[in-house]
């Protein structure tokens, strides 16, 4: 049950909070498949988006014992996750007054190998061209390597460019490879194309995120509502779409996407029906990028770290167990 359903989240809209909870119902179908299994971060709303938000991670006192969660190590302690894997539980996430569940590229049990390569163009500067141009070297660069690639809309400013992985690269692998894509399209075109994090550097380039695919790090989930004005939803989209332009970041809105859903279903259904190995396209990659590849472009993760891992994973499996 959804409490206080009328409470307006998008005061320019009028949307409500049973809005937003039935268009996470509708979706359910197309966006279960895409979450579940994948530790999830709520983006939440409690006063509407015209308030600060907030991000929330552990999952609290008060919350139901059905919601499945995971239990996994930080540096200072544990983060129990919500895992979120049907309609009940989409329902529950959108009562918090959820607006975005943004999600791992990895899921349980094997949580350590990420099955979903993300690409996040964020542009500096409203410039369709030039966004546009920049996905589709992303696409051309990936299919360059052999790997198949979908786009979706980010409902922000940019797109996603995602690519299914056969789940035989661990985290420090699959962010090397994404540090080398990233490094070898800023070289192609370091005009429009940068990998500078602070804002304030990147001019008016197009910032290529490829930090989505660290331990821990998440992107705005398929089909997520986005806590901004019309509530535009991170939708799939397909490349004829994007390349015509007839596509933009916040083409769909939650008002919109029924009409969208029944006309296209889930253009990302056989995403994971080509999913692929990182082995040949890393080696190639090197041979492309010669002097400029950089082995270890940023610290490993400690031994320790990974042990603690597991025995989160330990605590969870048996936590399974006992309620099964």
């Amino acid at each position: 049950m959804i409490t206080h359903p009328d409470k307006v989240l998008f005061p320019d809209d009028g949307i409500t909070k049973g809005e937003v909870a039935a268009y996470y119902d509708a979706v359910a179908p197309l966006m279960l498949p895409h979450i579940r299994g994948r530790p999830l971060t709520l983006e939440r709303f409690p006063r509407g988006i015209a308030q600060k938000g907030f991000m929330q991670k552990n999952v609290g006192k008060g919350t139901p014992d059905w919601l499945e969660r995971i239990e996994l190590p930080k540096k200072d302690g544990v983060t129990v996750y919500p895992l979120v894997g049907d309609e009940r539980s989409l329902a529950w996430m959108a009562n918090q007054n959820t607006i975005t569940p943004h999600v791992w590229t990895s899921r349980v049990p094997d949580l350590e190998h990420p099955d979903i390569f993300i690409v996040d163009l964020d542009p500096s500067e409203d410039n369709p061209e030039t966004l546009r141009a920049g996905a589709l070297a992303v696409r051309a660069l990936l299919d360059e390597l052999g790997l198949p690639s979908w786009p979706k809309t980010t409902g922000s400013k940019g797109y996603h460019i995602a690519v299914p992985l056969d789940g035989n690269s661990d985290f420090e692998q699959v962010a090397r490879f994404g540090y080398a894509v990233a490094s070898l399209l800023v070289a192609r075109d370091p005009e429009h194309l940068t990998q500078e994090f602070a804002k304030a550097d990147r001019g008016t380039r197009i910032f290529l995120d490829v930090g989505r695919n660290g331990y821990g790090a998440t992107y705005a989930a398929p089909y997520a509502v986005r806590p901004k004005p019309g509530a535009p939803i991170s939708a799939p989209c397909t490349w004829e779409e994007l390349e015509s332009g007839e596509v933009a970041p916040q083409s769909f809105t939650l008002r919109t996407m029924a009409a969208r859903m029944a006309d296209v279903g889930d253009l990302w259904a056989g995403l994971h029906k080509r999913r692929r190995s990182l082995r040949r396209p890393v080696a190639q990659l090197r041979r492309l990028l010669g002097d400029d590849w950089e082995e270890e472009p940023w610290a490993s993760q400690s031994a320790r770290r990974v042990q603690v891992m597991h025995e989160g994973y330990a605590r969870w499996a048996a936590d399974r167990r006992a309620k099964a």
